[in-house]
């Protein structure tokens, strides 16, 4: 059962901090729909002017004129937000005029590397730094993180203090992943879209089969790479690459793929995730995915790779090249579930391994720390997995 629903905390801390970023350089604020970033935005700067160019007038004037804005702005105009600058690409030869003629510090939020990249964004050359927006982790929940509700609706933080989070869910997979990527050009085929959408989402977590996920989407295999690259630039999915340092083990090199929230992949998926079905497993991994991408932006922790030998061995993560973490939604882990860590072990590559669980107590068994998925966390966070230690 669910635990009972509560309104959003309006003081729910985020960890970037916009306005020491802002204090330094120019930023780019990138993340799907609904993570927050114009939440984040109105809290971290209240003084800012802000322009939202999915406000229709908005967007109107500034595509007819992009020289408008630095006309509407004054001396005092220091810090400007520009919401959705993937809508109007061309207005950031404006930005960087602005930047350079009269030091105006700009947030541009986004929810679309793609456009950006096609819009000229290289033009701002190292004038604006990139910072990404997750969905909501539990150091920023704090003690309301629940991990059963974590994993049932996801971490956007509307649906995961939603009243409804099924109807609200459906509602984000449907509009925003499927009708809004369509609507921004990505792609044309919209109903060859959706079943790949659809697919892709049963391919969560694993090494995908490019010819077996065109044949299931009814498209031709160049398609679904090409889909794929659409849903990474638009934030919706996290490519995993391969570990290759293993000395004897022939790795294999394909990417692993994550979507970006465990809620937003259940729902396209048609599953309801709850302790102890099949489904929690995966879930249980993808959210700890989620926690490792959030620290490496936010904390500026270890890049995330993981290790497949041809022999069929498989750790879910290696940060850096120093810990490989297997993750086991088990309240007891056999030793023989241990044996790919110990394998990726004996290659001499790697210095630390640890088994992430949902046992009750930390244990060691041999070379392999078994940690419970909060003491996890916590020594993430503390900086105890950095790779100098």
């Amino acid at each position: 059962m669910s635990p009972t629903p509560e309104p959003a905390p309006p003081d729910l801390p985020r960890l970037p901090d916009l306005a020491a970023d802002l204090a330094r350089k120019s930023h780019f604020l990138l993340g799907p729909r609904l993570v927050g970033k114009t939440w984040l935005a109105e809290r971290a700067l209240p003084e800012a002017r802000r322009y939202d160019l999915l406000d229709s007038a908005t967007f109107l004037a500034l595509s007819q004129r992009p020289g408008r804005l630095g006309e509407e702005l004054g001396p005092g105009d220091r810090v400007v937000v520009i919401d959705e600058i993937q809508r109007l690409p061309e207005l950031l030869n404006e930005v960087h005029r602005l930047i350079e003629q009269r030091r105006t510090r700009f947030l541009l939020t986004g929810s679309s590397a793609r456009k950006l990249r096609r819009g000229g964004v290289n033009l701002l050359g190292g004038r604006a730094r990139l910072r990404r927006l997750h969905p909501l982790c539990r150091k920023e929940l704090g003690s309301h993180f629940d991990l059963s509700r974590a994993v049932a609706r996801g971490l956007l933080p509307a649906i995961y203090f939603s009243d409804d989070p099924s109807a609200d869910l459906d509602a984000y997979t449907g509009s925003y992943l499927q009708q809004e990527i369509v609507a921004e050009g990505a792609t044309r085929n919209a109903p060859a879209f959706s079943r790949l959408l659809h697919a892709a989402a049963l391919s969560n977590a694993t090494v995908v089969n490019f010819t077996a996920l065109a044949s299931d989407a009814q498209v031709a295999r160049t398609t679904v790479y090409e889909y794929f690259e659409v849903l990474k630039d638009t934030l919706v999915l996290h490519e995993v690459p391969a570990f290759r340092q293993a000395r004897t083990r022939k790795p294999l090199v394909s990417s692993k793929y994550y979507f970006f929230d465990v809620g937003v992949v259940g729902a396209l998926q048609g599953r309801a995730v709850r302790r102890g079905t099949p489904e929690f497993g995966p879930a249980f991994e993808t959210w700890m995915l989620h926690e490792l991408v959030c620290h490496r932006d936010y904390a500026g922790g270890e890049p995330v790779s993981h290790w497949r030998s041809a022999s069929g061995y498989e750790v879910d993560f290696v940060l850096g090249d120093h810990t490989a973490i297997e993750v086991k939604a088990k309240d007891n882990v056999p030793a023989r579930e241990l044996n790919s860590l110990l394998a990726l072990g004996e290659e001499k590559v790697i210095r630390r391994l640890v088994c992430v669980t949902m046992e009750p107590r930390r244990r060691q068994v041999g070379r392999v720390t078994l940690l419970p998925w909060a003491d996890f966390l916590d020594a993430l966070w503390s900086g105890e997995f950095r790779g100098g230690r």
